[in-house]
């Protein structure tokens, strides 16, 4: 071999290893440009590739509308712009469908929580936050971000004149600001998904920076064209959640009616997640003899199916309680109804019946979680309630609890979103909640406060229902019991403690209705019901006489010839009242008639 060959050999050799030392260190330089955080003109197209593939990564993440915005504006900072803005069309940000492209005209958009820039240009806000983009109608069409809404079209300013700062900036303060940061070029593309105008994304650069260039323009619209995506993602679950929620809290009740001896307080907390909205409720009503009934429920399910089961069963159940039925009795005909249902639906429900005259609780679940009682002195503790099966599983009778409360004690009512977290044991859970309850003031606990108390309410992946119930410091004051005699003497002394009672009470003008009604009650509980027991009279919105006695029949009304002796007590009461009704007790049963009270 020549020295010509071995000379040309090496030299080879040395330009191979030469080359090889080249990419070796382009690699380096590129690995140190994205660890200092480099901006992206600065990297290689190969580089901003690959920063625009972890877009997916880094925008949404989550379905929140305006948590996606702002991650689309972080991920824009530093590496493809200076400051970013990403504005958003009114409707989007109410849920509704973007712009079509049909309507034409000036849309309006509004600033969302999507800002971000470098540190030099902190207090650069090309327009405030949450607010609408608006300037004068001389200026407004000229807008660029507007331009760009309209056109549906990008615009690149890649070098700002001074008239450019007020065709960029929304307002005079925010070009004078553009103007002190050093900014000299402007970006805008528009959101565009599924054909649909959602907003568009606004970017500066300023300082040494360089101008923005038609590649940057296209790298600009492809992230635009990919966050655009998420971000109608987003819009559709938020407005999917708002449908859910819209639906379950029309089938909730209004407000509370006036329940005598008793202050209730009813919360509910939507899921902050569309998939946990739906299925859960509670219901207050107004019993006869000033008497309230309390019901608290919980589909096992969300969405839409679950809140129209918990719309029929709450009607099930409202029926059955207005019709003075025992709480273990309404929950064994909601298991009928639940079994009743298309789709195999399985719910928990708490009923209780509150009597102010002794203060009592009658209480009956279908495995539900355990009601609080705290104490006038802020002692909680739950209520060891015998917990039937949930119903619709087909499994009855239920028991019922019967206990009496103190003045100025509350009983909680609650479903398990109130209390529910995804690490903890129910152990936990329960302790928690018992903890938080015995540290509130009694006067939170009655504002709702206690929703937001628990850790996690920020972020609660199941929706909550609270219901407070708080006994008054004393019994209402028109309010009378007595025992009357098993025999035929019963009647007069009803009489007598009526009118004299409603004499005290300012009611003389009831008087003679009031004394035909009690006779023909207490008649009645004689002859059929093996004699009166007790005789109770009770003033609120209206005035209520009820007489209980121990026999098993309830009362009804006679169809009664012209030549019948008997037969028209009911018809006379049915005539002379608002309403008249009858319940069974564990003893037996009451009648009741219910009167308006004159004003």
């Amino acid at each position: 071999m020549n020295d010509g060959s071995r000379t040309r050999r090496l030299t080879s050799r040395l330009a191979t290893q030469s080359a090889a030392r080249g990419r070796a260190a382009a690699r380096r330089r590129l690995r140190a440009s994205r660890a200092t955080g480099e901006t992206a003109t600065q990297f290689t197209a190969r580089s901003k590739l690959a920063w625009l593939a972890t877009a997916s990564t880094r925008i949404g993440t989550t379905l929140d509308l305006e948590r996606t915005a702002r991650e689309l504006a972080e991920f824009v900072v530093p590496q493809l712009a200076d400051a970013v803005a990403v504005d958003l069309l009114e409707s989007v940000l109410h849920g509704e469908e973007g712009d079509r492209g049909a309507t034409g005209g000036v849309l309006a958009a509004r600033r969302a929580i999507a800002v971000k820039a470098v540190d030099a240009l902190a207090d650069l806000e090309p327009s405030p936050v949450g607010e609408i983009i608006v300037r004068d109608e001389t200026h407004r069409e000229t807008l660029l971000t507007t331009v760009c809404l309209a056109q549906r079209k990008p615009v690149l300013v890649s070098r700002m004149t001074d008239r450019d700062f007020e065709r960029v900036a929304s307002t005079d303060s925010a070009a004078d600001k553009m103007r002190r940061g050093g900014v000299h070029s402007y970006l805008a593309v528009p959101l565009i998904a599924r054909g649909l105008l959602l907003g568009s994304a606004d970017c500066v650069r300023a300082g040494d920076s360089p101008p923005f260039t038609t590649t940057d323009l296209a790298l600009a619209e492809q992230l635009a064209s990919t966050a655009a995506v998420f971000i109608d993602n987003a819009r559709l679950y938020g407005r999917e959640r708002e449908h859910v929620v819209s639906l379950q809290r029309s089938l909730l009740p209004r407000a509370a009616p006036h329940t005598p001896g008793l202050a209730v307080h009813a919360s509910y907390a939507p899921a902050a997640d569309a998939r946990g909205v739906g299925g859960d409720w509670y219901d207050v009503m107004a019993l006869p003899s000033g008497r309230s009934a309390l019901v608290v429920g919980d589909v096992m399910g969300h969405g839409v199916t679950a809140a129209a089961t918990m719309g029929r069963l709450r009607t099930v159940a409202r029926t059955l309680m207005m019709l003075d039925t025992a709480p273990d009795r309404v929950l064994a005909r909601l298991d009928l109804a639940t079994r009743d249902l298309e789709d195999d639906q399985v719910a928990t429900c708490l009923c209780a019946v509150f009597d102010p005259a002794d203060n009592t609780y009658t209480l009956a679940s279908a495995g539900h979680p355990p009601p609080l009682l705290v104490a006038a002195d802020g002692k909680a503790s739950y209520l060891e309630v015998p917990t039937g099966a949930p119903l619709g599983a087909g499994v009855i009778p239920y028991d019922p609890l019967r206990i009496r409360v103190a003045p100025q004690s509350r009983l909680i009512f609650y479903t398990d979103g109130l209390i529910k977290t995804r690490d903890d044991d129910s152990d936990t859970q329960f302790g928690r909640l018992l903890g938080t309850v015995a540290q509130m003031p009694s006067d939170r606990l009655d504002d709702g406060s206690l929703l937001a108390a628990l850790p996690g309410s920020d972020q609660r992946f199941d929706e909550a229902v609270l219901l407070t119930a708080a006994t008054a410091a004393q019994p209402p004051e028109r309010l009378t019991v007595w025992d009357l005699p098993p025999d035929g003497t019963a009647a007069s002394i009803a009489r007598r403690h009526v009118t004299r009672e409603l004499e005290r009470w300012g009611l003389s003008a009831l008087a003679d209705v009031s004394e035909l009604i009690v006779s023909e009650l207490v008649g009645n509980a004689l002859r059929y019901g093996q004699g009166p027991g007790q005789l109770r009279l009770i003033q609120y919105e209206r005035l209520m006489i009820e007489v209980s006695d121990r026999g098993p029949d309830l009362p009804q009304i006679q169809h009664a010839d012209v030549s019948d002796e008997g037969g028209r007590g009911l018809q006379l009461i049915n005539m002379l009242c608002r309403q008249w009704g009858s319940c069974r007790t564990p003893t037996g049963k009451i009648v009741w008639a219910e009167q308006d009270v004159p004003q």
